[in-house]
């Protein structure tokens, strides 16, 4: 019997775990199965939802706007030839602007999404995703790449490359240099010129916390520590400030915003479930539950509120949600669920 679904103290799961397995999102269905469920990979029935993932539900919708050159709008560029990349950089910007931009639907933002659900670059759509990552994003004998940007953009790029299949490229594992490197002394990082870490910098322990134990160096392990521990002083959602309202909404997809919810997910991964300090913020969780056991999607990026300290022109983002803001969400309810279940795993 499963234990999630069966214990005293989560009576109303079992309804809720039945409308995850529902096979019309077998990328919520599969992680069900084997993240809540405990099912092996070579389940028959896990098979078959992995095995349609790209053929129902939201990967599909998103692989089905795919250009045939591997990207998403706008058009494409054309290729810069090898002379005009070293004599004009900003045609190579160009086409880094163009992976990234208008947020939130070009490929980098889509990119991420199908990381998530599940993908991998067994599918050729997804090897032709990455060949554009590491010619126009990772391409070291250019004038222009990620390995010099904040570790938003570097953490994000580790993580998708990392879930699609290639940690072993060295290309990606400069990635996780990257992310060492720019840790702070007080263990946080910070997206924008600081010396100080900030609780919205969250991507590098993301991408952490998709890297497999044993592809861990001991850097990497003390940045771990040093890094949840940053996170778990301030409880998750205490920066010392004003309370910060967008944080304790749950949203998805998250691209770089960050909120307790995305906190959770990342330290309770990374092995740290049994920590007290986790209390508050795993109240909030509990006190965001529907009656029905499941979770609302809050919000869809962008969602700011006052004291954001950026003002970003969102007439360049357009929304991209799988799910209505509002109603009770598959996604968001995985993952509280996988939170808890990690949580009581390691009671």
């Amino acid at each position: 019997m499963n234990k999630l679904a069966n214990s005293d103290s989560n009576l109303t799961n079992q309804g809720v775990v039945d409308w995850l397995l529902e096979e019309d999102q077998p990328s919520v269905r599969y992680y069900t199965l084997v993240d809540l469920l405990g099912r092996k990979e070579n389940d028959p029935e896990v098979r078959e939802a992995y095995s349609k993932i790209p053929r129902r539900g939201w990967a599909k919708d998103i692989l089905e706007l795919q250009k045939p050159g591997g990207y998403w709008e706008p058009n494409e560029p054309a290729s810069p030839t090898e002379e005009n990349v070293l004599r004009r950089p900003a045609n190579f910007l160009r086409w880094l602007n163009f992976l990234l931009r208008p947020g939130y639907v070009t490929t980098n933002w889509r990119a991420l999404v199908l990381s998530d659900l599940g993908l991998t670059s067994k599918d050729r759509r997804i090897g032709k995703i990455a060949d554009l990552f590491f010619k126009y994003k990772l391409g070291l004998g250019s004038p222009i790449n990620i390995y010099n940007e904040e570790v938003c953009i570097v953490g994000n790029t580790a993580r998708l490359l990392t879930r699609f299949g290639y940690v072993e490229d060295f290309r990606v594992r400069k990635l996780y240099d990257r992310l060492l490197e720019d840790q702070k002394e007080d263990g946080g990082w910070n997206c924008f010129p600081s010396d100080k870490g900030t609780l919205d910098s969250w991507e590098a322990l993301a991408a952490y916390a998709v890297l497999p134990k044993e592809k861990r160096t001991k850097s990497i392990d003390r940045s771990i520590e040093r890094g949840v521990e940053f996170y778990l002083q301030r409880e998750l959602f205490d920066d010392g400030e004003k309370r910060y309202d967008p944080w304790f909404r749950f949203h998805y997809p998250v691209h770089y915003y960050y909120d307790i919810l995305v906190g959770l997910d990342f330290v309770t991964k990374l092995g740290y479930a049994d920590d007290r300090r986790l209390r508050p913020a795993l109240k909030i969780l509990d006190d965001k539950r529907r009656r029905d056991g499941t979770w609302r999607l809050d919000k869809v990026h962008p969602d700011r509120g006052a004291g954001t300290g950026y003002d970003p022109n969102l007439r360049k983002v357009k929304p991209f949600a799988l799910e209505e803001a509002g109603k009770p969400s598959k996604w968001i309810t995985l993952t509280a669920l996988r939170i808890l279940k990690r949580v009581e795993d390691a009671s």
